[in-house]
């Protein structure tokens, strides 16, 4: 990496980042509302709106800023160049429910909810977040690590096909109206 993605520290979030990382990861899904079908775009901004009101409530749950980790099973990663945070994603642990009950668990690592800003994006964020995300799957002593996205998040499928990751269909899953949900898995 060079340039911007030098710059990138990538570190856990705090509570007190949460209405950032919310409103940061809203805008970075805003864009597909004009690519996907309006029932699609229906489905993916539920799924959004869910997780994030999950690890709200958790963290609601949880003392001030400086207080430990909430009761949430996700760690909540973000990327910061300076003080700015310029990106964001979400590590849940194996057999994690990361989906709210749409779809099986699996017994690996899922990366849920990457999201870089349109403005960010082609910098390094992305891979920089999933890189760690990588480093701390293999840290925990996972084998694999998974994720799932769907055909309008074009630019993330590429880069997770750049990184070694490789469609897993026995896992997709497909909400009513919304596209097929596609399982990606990468050997650690």
């Amino acid at each position: 990496m060079s340039g911007a993605a030098d710059r990138l520290v990538v570190r856990d979030a705090r509570p007190d980042e949460h209405d950032a990382v919310r409103a940061l990861t809203l805008r970075a899904y805003a864009e597909y509302a004009r690519v996907m079908t309006p029932e699609a775009w229906a489905g993916l901004e539920h799924a959004v709106h869910a997780a994030l009101e999950a690890e709200g409530r958790a963290l609601r749950d949880t003392a001030p800023p400086d207080a430990p980790a909430p009761a949430f099973p996700a760690q909540r990663l973000v990327a910061l160049d300076g003080d700015a945070i310029v990106g964001t994603v979400l590590l849940y642990p194996p057999a994690s429910d990361a989906y709210g009950g749409v779809t099986e668990r699996t017994p690996w690592p899922e990366v849920r909810l990457l999201a870089v800003p349109p403005e960010q994006r082609g910098a390094g964020v992305g891979k920089a977040l999933m890189d760690e995300c990588v480093r701390r799957a293999r840290a925990a002593g996972a084998t694999s690590l998974g994720l799932h996205t769907s055909r309008s998040l074009e630019a993330a499928v590429r880069m997770y096909r750049r990184m070694g990751f490789v469609r897993a269909p026995a896992h997709d899953f497909q909400p009513p109206g919304a596209e097929l949900v596609e399982a990606y898995r990468l050997e650690l």
